[in-house]
């Protein structure tokens, strides 16, 4: 099979575009979270075009991949890269639907703790990502990144707790379906926190790699 060449920018380029996707995402998450029920279903649309967004960047690199001998780095580290991006957006739109499909009213104070350093944890990839034509200026982002997985970690975990313990999810079966709903949204936020922190360390590995 022949192979064909793909100017390298291309990849950084369609990285650069994931990493701007998932900004927005975070985003609207926020607003979702911090906004009255009614208004929820639009944002829920609109999270669900830019992940289609995020989708068409992914398999746009995937495609150049497959057909391209021409690579920046290491073939799989991209590939690993790509596909990590792109659990980042899945998670948190996962979280998105749950509120929505599950009609969640209110939500813990902890939860717009744990979107926000979703937030951050986005825009520092996003900003790392033009940075890796040149493989300069990275340290800081997956250190940061990693500190701000441990900070998710401990938000969830105190965040677990209280459901687990607060009488307004136990006293009733109908709490206790609530208690289930919220948990939902709660985990896959965890999870969205963890695939940030996974892209990070891919970064520092490509980064060693290449120095």
């Amino acid at each position: 099979m022949r192979l064909t060449l793909t100017p390298r920018r291309v990849y950084f380029d369609l990285l650069t575009e994931l990493g701007d996707h998932l900004v927005t995402g975070a985003d609207i998450l926020a607003q979702l979270i911090g906004s009255e029920p009614a208004e929820r279903p639009a944002l829920a649309n609109r999270m669900r075009d830019v992940e289609h967004l995020a989708d068409e960047s992914t398999h746009a690199i995937i495609r150049h991949l497959n057909r391209s001998s021409a690579t920046p780095f290491d073939r799989d580290d991209l590939y690993d890269l790509t596909s990590s991006m792109d659990d980042c957006m899945d998670s948190m739109e996962e979280a998105t639907d749950a509120v929505v499909l599950y009609r969640i009213g209110e939500l813990p104070e902890a939860v717009t703790d744990q979107v926000a350093t979703l937030q951050r944890a986005a825009e520092l990839t996003a900003a790392a990502m033009p940075q890796l034509r040149k493989m300069n200026g990275l340290e800081a982002y997956w250190i940061e990144v990693n500190r701000l997985e441990n900070q998710a970690d401990r938000i969830y975990r105190g965040l677990t707790a209280d459901l687990f313990t607060d009488p307004q999810y136990l006293d009733s079966p109908a709490g206790v379906v609530h208690l289930i709903k919220i948990r939902t949204v709660v985990d896959s936020l965890e999870a969205a926190a963890d695939h940030f922190e996974k892209v990070a360390n891919i970064v520092e590995s490509i980064y060693l790699k290449e120095s």
